[in-house]
């Protein structure tokens, strides 16, 4: 483990000094939104870079506590010591699963899109409890969300939301959840206390900034106005400032009905939509046909990527990786990192 993080640690230690060399160039500042890029990208490194000395240091503490311990014979402070201890593989652990995160655009922010499949409530409920299991994850990583755009079930749950997370490398580890996922429970829905099969589609893509070379042409854009119909007191519904925007040659829809001013949703769209379009494009190039062809797909029985059991017995499986946790209710309360993780290596191999 320590290996893979020292050699991306001096990886990162010759970026950092080829970027601070380009800093250094008298033209450095002609190009402002290239410089911008570059200075981000150098404060990123640094701050990894920072963290790795943090841990080095307290390793070294550490290893003087265990020493004094020893010579004391204080059995009194390996409680503390081994909880310490736990602590720093946890975030040595964390440290290691940065080095897998090598994707060009890992990174960037996130956008996440989840839809129900067929099913009505029961996939609605299903969606809605997918995004509270996002949300809670995001909030265990440090991390920032907003939904920009929610349409709630007639009866229970989501007919669609979209949000965004935002905080370094948030699309790196979102980016194993994409795809399909399968509920099996006992419907509280159902009088008759039967058991369900629900799905829900989770569709991630980075977040982009203006410094990316996409070219959308304006002609192939149509824009729709609507009432919001979400959440937001009184004066949500007044005026029909809800955007929706769909790029024609693609087919891909983004919307934003989150603030009172449509010129604010209309922008928060279109960076959706720019995210997406990239996405799709990217993918394309590369030739990620499956991922392509799973937008494409039905939200239903065998497609799914990750299946979700709540009865008769309690398992989480990762179709991908065979990854399985026996604790559901914990993988709904956003303990999700284990089969991030295993997606992410399965990806070397």
């Amino acid at each position: 483990m320590i290996c893979g993080v020292i050699f991306d640690l001096k990886h990162k230690q010759e970026r950092l000094k080829q970027l601070d060399i380009k800093a250094s160039q008298p033209d450095f500042w002609q190009d402002n939104v290239t410089a911008q890029k570059t200075l981000k990208e150098r404060s990123t490194l640094q701050n990894e870079i920072n963290k790795w000395n943090e841990l080095e240091h307290q390793g070294d503490e550490l290893r003087q506590l265990v020493e004094v311990a020893e010579e004391e014979q204080a059995a009194s402070m390996l409680p503390e010591l081994e909880a310490e201890l736990d602590k720093l593989e946890q975030e040595l652990r964390q440290l290691q699963l940065r080095t897998l995160l090598a994707g060009e655009h890992d990174i960037n922010n996130a956008i996440v899109a989840i839809h129900p499949g067929a099913g009505g409530t029961e996939s609605q409920d299903w969606a809605d409890m997918l995004l509270r299991m996002y949300l809670k994850w995001a909030e265990k990583q440090g991390y920032q969300t907003q939904i920009v755009d929610s349409l709630p079930g007639e009866e229970a749950g989501l007919k669609s939301v979209t949000f965004t997370v935002s905080g370094e490398y948030a699309y790196g580890y979102l980016k194993a959840e994409f795809g399909v996922h399968r509920l099996v429970r006992i419907s509280p829905f159902d009088a008759n206390k039967r058991r369900h099969t629900s799905f829900a589609s989770v569709f991630v893509c980075p977040e982009v900034d203006d410094s990316i070379d996409l070219d959308i042409d304006p002609k192939e854009l149509r824009v729709d106005t609507f009432r919001s119909s979400g959440a937001g007191g009184q004066h949500v519904n007044v005026t029909d400032s809800a955007i929706r925007i769909t790029h024609l040659p693609t087919g891909i829809v983004a919307q934003c009905q989150n603030e009172r001013s449509q010129h604010r949703n209309k922008d928060t769209a279109m960076k959706i939509l720019r995210a997406r379009v990239y996405e799709y494009r990217r993918k394309e190039r590369q030739g990620i046909r499956e991922e392509l062809e799973a937008e494409k797909k039905g939200i239903a029985w065998g497609n799914q990527i990750r299946s979700y059991v709540f009865q008769p017995y309690q398992l989480v499986k990762d179709h991908r990786t065979s990854m399985e946790v026996g604790n559901a209710g914990a993988v709904m309360d956003g303990e999700i990192n284990s089969f991030i993780e295993a997606y992410l290596r399965k990806q070397l191999t």
